[in-house]
């Protein structure tokens, strides 16, 4: 049973193989040409010659975007767009955003971290929009830098000079008293 079934499996693929391999050509009524793989009245076999057969090969890369050499040799850049250079927040909870710029587009795998004053902020992230909540006030220095999945910087921004006012509450306008009558 195993024998007459493989038996019949190669001779279909041969037949198969040699019918697909050949093509025909003719001409219509109205001089037009055509191609095809079926016979049809007046139709010439071809003969194709080794140059006008299609070979495509297909190189596997040897890892995987976004955790290869190949994606870490390319040149990132990264740029604070918002807050911008020595800009003033108002924000008496210590609340802001910052939004990066990241070229070229980076592949998934790939990190923003924000840095403020030389101290990472919350988690590396892979959106290039940070919310910041509860900072000081003060003059403050940003930076984000682009991290591979092995932690490596590929890239970092330009340090971004802020400073965050905040209401003090010792300088919140009290009301007058008013002398009883």
């Amino acid at each position: 049973m195993r024998l007459t079934l493989i038996i019949s499996l190669i001779l279909c693929s041969m037949i198969f193989s040699i019918s697909h391999a050949t093509v025909y050509r003719w001409v219509d009524d109205q001089g037009k040409v055509h191609y095809s793989d079926q016979p049809v009245e007046n139709a010439e076999p071809l003969e194709l010659k080794q140059n006008t057969q299609n070979s495509v090969t297909v190189q596997i890369p040897a890892e995987t975007e976004g955790s290869g050499k190949a994606a870490e040799a390319a040149e990132y850049r990264i740029r604070i767009v918002n807050p911008t250079q020595e800009e003033t927040i108002r924000n008496n909870n210590g609340n802001f955003t910052v939004v990066a710029s990241a070229a070229p587009e980076l592949p998934s795998g790939f990190l923003i971290a924000l840095y403020i004053d030389d101290l990472l902020y919350g988690q590396p992230q892979s959106s290039s929009i940070f919310n910041v909540t509860e900072v000081n006030r003060g003059e403050h220095n940003l930076v984000v830098k682009i991290l591979a999945q092995n932690g490596k910087v590929l890239a970092s921004s330009s340090p971004r000079k802020i400073f965050l006012h905040q209401a003090s509450v010792l300088s919140i306008a009290k009301p007058a008293t008013r002398p009883a009558k």
